[in-house]
Order: structure tokens, then sequence, then C-alpha cells
């Protein structure tokens, strides 16, 4: 009898997802909404997101404002190679960008909601 072949588990990729609504600095409360568009876009497709660099300059084509003033002297030094430069390490990217953009009290506010959706 011949063998039966596994099929290889379905891969969730869409031919087009939504793009990440512009990110200016000036509203710290959508901060983590951006990241997390974007993170789903990497993930979604690995193959064209393989290095930090192609992440950090996807994500940056969204800053305006303020945010992206900040990310310019880092797009001028695109020679720069070093593992720990923000432009080759998205997660010190993402730790710049919560902060210079996001809620110093984002926790304590939370923890409010929580404790005032227990009181009513």
């Amino acid at each position: 009898m011949g063998q039966l072949s596994q099929a290889a588990a379905p891969v969730f990729k869409t031919t087009s997802m939504k793009t990440p609504d512009p990110f200016d600095g000036n509203q710290a409360h959508k901060l983590r909404g951006f990241i997390q568009s974007w993170n789903m876009i990497f993930h979604n497709d690995p193959e064209n997101f393989f290095s930090d660099r192609k992440k950090f300059l996807y994500s940056t084509s969204f800053l305006t404002g303020r945010a992206g003033k900040c990310i310019e002297p880092y797009l001028s030094d695109m020679s720069n190679e070093d593992p720990s430069y923000l432009l080759n390490n998205c997660q010190l990217f993402e730790t710049q960008l919560f902060t210079l953009f996001g809620d110093p009290n984002e926790v304590r506010k939370a923890e409010q909601e929580l404790d005032n959706l227990r009181m009513k």
C-alpha cells in the first residue's frame, strides 16, 4: 500500500493587509496600536520582512510630524551596520518610540480603568 502524504499545515497569509495609520507622536494612546499593526504585517509576511532593517524602514515610512523628525538622523546614516544601531534593531526601535512618544502612565491608567470597572 502507498504511503499517505501529510499535507502541510495551512499558513495564514493575505495578499494585502491594512497598512498602519500614520503616527505623528502627538497622541501617545495610539502608539501601541501603531506598533501592533506593523508587527502583524511582519509576522504575516516574514519573507519580505526578514531583517530588522527592512522592518525599521517599513515602519518609519508611517512616521510623520515629531516622530518622523526624530528618525531622520538614522535614515541619513544607512551605512551603519552595527547590530546595536537603531536602524538594525527593531526591539531597540520600539523601546525608543515608547520612551519618546508613549504614555509614561499607561500601566497606571489601565489599572485605574480596571478598578473603575470593579466598582460599578
